[in-house]
């Protein structure tokens, strides 16, 4: 029965290879776009699973409050590490840990050297008893117990100790930096399963008292918080979360700064769950390389994922019941023989699941093609390798079930009701409810397609409008390098600085800090005191450099001058400041005094506002000064080149880099585009863009798959009524308007309900954007025209084919 149900299921598809191919074509392109990102939720949601006692593990981390928003660090006061180990006996493990970078490595037994290496924590055994490893060689009940001992993962060992047995490691020494005599006490395996623990090197947390590390680790202050000091903890399994977070804010309150209740800000210390560690973009994980997921992402790939399956389902059902009677006589037989509804729905399902299976087929193609084309797009530990996991199969297989009972119910259904005596006396009448049926499904299918387009375009727009948007300070041809700290003394400043000038395409140099805007910034709380009943208390952003940087970037000075030297203790302020300490005129502000940290500053200058960041935040109030007399030395050098193209732009590059090489001989050469810089920022944007042009290109190409069949039914429906009124003189165009108005209606009342859906869905994306683009009106009615122009090639092009056949043969069809 089965065999006999496939038979006639691969016989039916055969005679209408049309429709099969328009059928297979859309779930296929649904069905790959649904694997691909079926790939990316399942791999961002399965990192950091593996671990036994995943449920009790936290990062603790910062957040600040204050008037002018929250503010949030990964890292915490060292000594609350301690307090937790003697204070709350809720806790199974406390792991207080240092992330640190060596410049380089010495293996004392092959003298061989290893430069810059990542993933290094000072640690103590508490790190091993919140996250379990497979111990090679050791034991982490001694590992890291005195000063000046190492523990390595399996990967380390290997690249730093080459065939040689984990056991023999034990005991060899490494020097780091010179001066730090480590030796190896324990070998651990790396985790197989996808983390976000990535470290490679576990230094004891003893040693980083002679390290760069000294004055974090013995200081008692608790109102310092450096990134580099992290803090996980295990709770006990008895014990709930928010009883430790009470014991966080008590610790948070006992030792709060004074300062904070006159700024009016506070400290928090918050309990980061392990799982949100891959997900959480207010605190980024450790590997610098890839960038937090974002949930709401996954979430709105997954509602793309979703439409698009729906659309190559609806394309299904709409072509079924289409040809509804044309399968009338044979369900009419088979009802006579004998058989069933259940029969007749089986075998109906049993196409549909043939059907699918050759779409799924073709998807997995199709899957392995976008994996490649999205290869910028997603992690770089994503591969076709997952489709090979277990979880992923079953997936797999569950979703093409799902898919078979959401295209094939319905139309078996509707097949199945036909009554045999009407059937065998040509009886057969379309009725109304399923031809409604077919035109909402239709119009469902434009409204995704027209959401899709509006979407693209408006998204596209507003990213054009980010980049193009004057920043308010010179971006073109200016890039900047930064030295290294270790060794920017000052004579090799000098003498980069020499080499420098001395490149004919280099227009100006300035030594500095970060750019104006940059992903780094720097912060203090100021006051003005100008009336002594109404001091003003804010958080101040500091923007460093020397005389010349102002005019390197363009930056217009307003009112004052800027500073005289590097060294005095000067304000140039922007204009943003000067509103919030109630100034109008920029002369009004100059020979003002600001506090900050029991110093005070004059304002000497007000220079016009510009963009710190993206153009997603709103511009914050800012100071431009010098070293203000500390121990402050400028580490980047910035350069605007005149007349430099994109021909001549890579030889000047050489230049500077040969200047560099002669200075720091073995430094890597990094030259940052303030141009590049400023595409970084919208990296997440550009991404959603990319995938919105791919997602409306497949909604269009399903949709129009769809309309193309049903086009195709209805000109083959009415061919004798087509011969008919050609032979009564009905011209092309008047055959073209009355097979079309139809279809356009159904297209016009898409564009009707997807605009306003897609106006207020666009709108609340703009939200995030301090600068957004205008929700033009133009690129509504564009889209329309889109849709509609699409939409006539395909039924004109389709009706010219049935309208130049000859009438004759048309009035003889039967």
């Amino acid at each position: 029965m089965i065999k006999n149900y496939f038979k006639i299921a691969f016989r039916n598809l055969w005679n209408n290879k049309l429709f099969s191919l328009i059928k297979i074509s859309s779930l296929a392109i649904g069905l790959s776009v649904s694997f691909v990102i079926g790939l990316m939720v399942y791999y961002d949601f399965t990192f950091d699973k593996f671990h036994p006692d995943k449920d009790y593990i936290y990062r603790v981390t910062t957040e600040f409050v204050t008037p002018e928003g929250s503010f949030y660090n990964p890292g915490v006061s060292f000594p609350l590490g301690d307090a937790l180990k003697q204070n709350s006996a809720s806790l199974a493990a406390v792991a207080p840990f240092l992330t640190t970078y060596p410049l380089h490595i010495k293996n004392t037994v092959t003298d061989k050297t290893f430069k810059n290496p990542d993933y290094v924590i000072y640690a103590d055994k508490g790190f091993f008893n919140v996250f379990k490893y497979r111990w090679l060689a050791g034991s982490k009940e001694s590992a890291l117990e005195s000063p000046n001992q190492l523990v390595l993962s399996e990967k380390r060992a290997k690249k730093y100790f080459p065939n040689t047995a984990f056991t023999d490691i034990i005991g060899a020494h490494m020097v780091y930096n010179d001066t730090i005599n480590m030796q190896v006490t324990g070998v651990v395996a790396n985790f197989t399963e996808r983390t976000d623990i990535v470290f490679e090197e576990f230094i004891s947390l003893k040693t980083a008292h002679q390290s760069d590390m000294t004055s974090a680790v013995l200081s008692s202050n608790w109102n310092g918080t450096n990134s580099a000091s992290q803090l996980f903890i295990k709770t006990s399994k008895n014990t709930k979360a928010k009883n430790v977070q009470l014991t966080l804010n008590k610790l948070a309150k006992e030792h709060k700064d004074p300062n904070e209740e006159e700024f009016g800000n506070e400290r928090k210390f918050y309990m980061q769950p392990l799982e949100e560690l891959h997900f959480d973009t207010n605190y980024y994980t450790f590997d610098f390389d890839s960038e937090p997921a974002s949930k709401s992402v996954l979430v709105s790939l997954g509602c793309v994922a979703l439409f698009l399956l729906l659309l190559g389902s609806i394309n299904f059902v709409n072509l079924n019941t289409a040809q509804a009677t044309q399968r009338a006589k044979e369900i009419g037989v088979r009802k006579t023989l004998g058989g069933s509804k259940k029969q007749l729905i089986y075998q109906f399902l049993g196409e549909t699941f043939l059907l699918t299976i050759c779409a799924a087929i073709v998807s997995i193609a199709l899957s392995f093609w976008l994996l490649n084309i999205f290869a910028n797009y997603i992690p770089a530990g994503l591969s076709s390798e997952l489709f090979a996991e277990p979880t992923v199969i079953v997936f797999i297989i569950v979703l093409l079930l799902v898919v078979t009972l959401l295209s094939g119910f319905y139309p078996a259904v509707v097949l199945s009701h036909f009554k045999p005596i009407a059937v065998l006396k040509n009886q057969i009448v379309a009725s109304n409810d399923k031809t409604s049926l077919r035109k909402y499904l239709t119009v469902f299918q434009f409204i995704i397609a027209q959401i899709f387009i509006i979407a693209t375009l408006l998204v596209g727009k507003q990213i054009s409008f980010l980049l193009q948007k004057d920043m308010g300070f010179k971006t073109e041809a200016i890039a900047s390098v930064r030295a290294p700290w270790y060794s920017m003394t000052p004579a090799k400043q000098q003498r980069l600085l020499t080499k420098i000038e001395a490149i004919p395409e280099v227009n100006k140099i300035s030594l500095a800090e970060y750019p104006p805007a940059s992903f780094s910034t720097s912060a203090t709380n100021v006051s003005y005191y100008g009336d002594a009943n109404a001091p003003i208390h804010t958080e101040l952003q500091l923007l460093y450099g020397d005389k010349n940087y102002l005019d390197l970037y363009g930056i217009e000075l307003l009112a004052g001058r800027k500073q005289n030297n590097d060294s005095i203790k000067e304000f140039v302020i922007n204009e943003t400041y000067l509103r919030l300490l109630g100034f109008k005129n920029p002369e009004d502000a100059l020979g003002e005094m600001i506090k900050s940290e029991g110093e005070e500053h004059q304002i000497v200058g007000v220079m016009k506002d510009f963009n710190q960041r993206s153009l997603k935040t709103a511009i914050n109030p800012l100071a431009f000064m010098g070293t203000g007399g500390t121990n402050r030395s400028f580490k980047t050098f910035h350069i605007s080149f005149a007349n430099v193209n994109g021909e001549n732009l890579p030889n000047a590059t050489k230049k500077l880099e040969n200047a560099w090489k002669s200075v720091y001989t073995e430094e890597p050469f990094e030259l940052i585009f303030m141009d590049d810089t400023i595409k970084r920022f919208y990296t997440q944007e550009r991404k959603t863009a990319v995938l919105l042009n791919w997602a409306t290109g497949l909604a269009i190409a399903i949709s129009c798959l769809g309309l193309l069949g049903l086009v195709v039914y209805t000109t083959e429906r009415r061919t004798k009524e087509i011969g008919i009124r050609k032979v009564l003189g009905a011209s092309l165009l008047e055959l073209n308007l009355l097979l079309s108005k139809e279809f356009l209606s159904l297209v016009a009342i898409a564009f009707i309900i997807a605009a306003p859906i897609a106006y207020f869905g666009i709108d609340y994306w703009l939200q995030d954007f301090a600068n957004k683009t205008s929700l033009s009106w133009w690129v509504f009615a564009i889209s329309g025209v889109i849709m509609l122009i699409v939409a006539m090639l395909i039924m004109g092009v389709r009706t010219y084919i049935s309208s130049t056949k000859n009438p004759i043969k048309s009035l003889r069809t039967e």
